[in-house]
């Protein structure tokens, strides 16, 4: 009788759901997301007893203040969580360059340092314990090409800078593997075509028809797109047995535009 709970079931929570409940391996799934679960509230969950725990919920921010979730969460999760996976972010990298499995987190902010205490403290718990850092996520609805449609892209400098992304479908299969493994620890998660803020740019133009927009000056130092990483995300993936639908932004963007051009805000593909 496997029992899933996915905490925070937004853009990527929702496909990894999605894809356990195609696949009939769970005997339920309970999920929340922001409208029935808040925290800052005082809110609580019954986990189902030995569940298998998806963390997705992200830092906690009110009044330009931000907080950690496990101090609330930790508690509703010790008496019943066999397992937990908790998604952070690469992020915690800082200014890192080159990130792989054995890169330490080297965080420069405080919104950075809060992650990876969140890290620690899903470690430290009681179940067995997985932390997912992925790269940025684009798919349908979200990513480089939502921005430039709305002309809200920034591109820093000469857009020299290299970023690494994860295609959310692709995140959601390692999700979904993940869950069911034994495998623990904290890898960084990305596909395998990390690119310059200008190359992208430039390839996304490209697909929708639109002129590139002229480099902005610095961002500021917590905005991942302002970045000079690359990330290598192949151990998770070969730990898990896990092969990208999407290697690269050169098929996952057209994917992506196809998707909402059909009307397709989540495009679920088999359960593998």
């Amino acid at each position: 009788m496997i029992r899933v709970a996915i905490l925070g079931c937004g853009y990527t929570g929702v496909r990894v759901a999605r894809r356990i409940a195609s696949s009939g391996i769970a005997a339920g799934i309970v999920t929340t997301n922001r409208s029935t679960f808040d925290l800052w509230r005082g809110d609580s969950i019954d986990i189902p007893d030995g569940a298998l725990v998806l963390h997705s919920i992200p830092l906690l921010q009110r009044d330009g203040e931000w907080a950690r979730t496990m101090p609330r969460l930790g508690p509703m999760l010790a008496a019943r969580a066999a397992r937990v996976v908790y998604l952070s972010t690469t992020g915690i990298y800082g200014a890192a360059h080159l990130v792989d499995e054995t890169t330490p987190p080297a965080p420069r902010v405080p919104r950075e340092r809060l992650r990876v205490e969140e890290e620690d403290d899903v470690l430290a718990g009681p179940w067995k314990a997985l932390v997912l850092r992925p790269a940025a996520i684009y798919g349908p609805g979200r990513g480089v090409h939502v921005s430039l449609r709305e002309g809200k892209h920034r591109m820093l400098g000469d857009g020299s800078n290299f970023i690494s992304r994860i295609h959310v479908d692709d995140l959601a299969a390692i999700a979904e593997k993940a869950l069911f493994s034994n495998l623990t620890g904290a890898y960084p998660v990305a596909d395998d075509e990390p690119c310059t803020a200008a190359e992208i740019t430039a390839f996304t133009c490209g697909l929708l028809g639109i002129p590139a927009p002229p480099p902005s000056g610095k961002l500021p130092d917590a905005d991942t797109r302002g970045a000079d990483r690359k990330v290598d995300g192949r151990a998770i993936r070969r730990l898990l047995g896990v092969d990208l639908r999407f290697p690269g932004y050169r098929s996952g963007l057209p994917a992506a535009i196809a998707a909402e051009r059909e009307g397709v805000n989540s495009s679920l593909p088999p359960s593998s």
